[in-house]
């Protein structure tokens, strides 16, 4: 492999790894009938906000949990694939 390929290879790989980066530092917000769940990038949830209304409606609220972590989740994959797509989009099968 010539030494300009390997160059763009490396510099491709560093920007992957900085995009990455980003992406798991970045919090997301699920929410759904009064939960508000907050994650990170690298899925952990970090805060989890509940209206005080919903205390008395336990299935209300264990629907609404997992639908908002569930949001959360959905719009970290949604923005990794955007974000990893970048790099990956037309190279075939694997990677190149």
């Amino acid at each position: 492999m010539n030494p300009a390929m390997i160059n763009k290879i490396k510099k491709l790989q560093k920007q992957m790894e900085e995009a990455q980066e980003a992406l798991q530092s970045r919090e997301f917000i699920g929410k759904a009938s009064g939960v508000e769940v907050i994650m990170q990038g690298t899925r952990q949830v970090i805060d989890v906000k509940i209206n005080p209304e919903l205390l008395d409606e336990v299935e209300l609220l264990q629907d609404a949990v997992l639908l908002a972590v569930n949001d959360a989740l959905h719009q970290i994959d949604k923005e990794q694939e955007s974000t990893m797509g970048q790099f990956t989009g037309g190279m075939g099968g694997f990677g190149f």
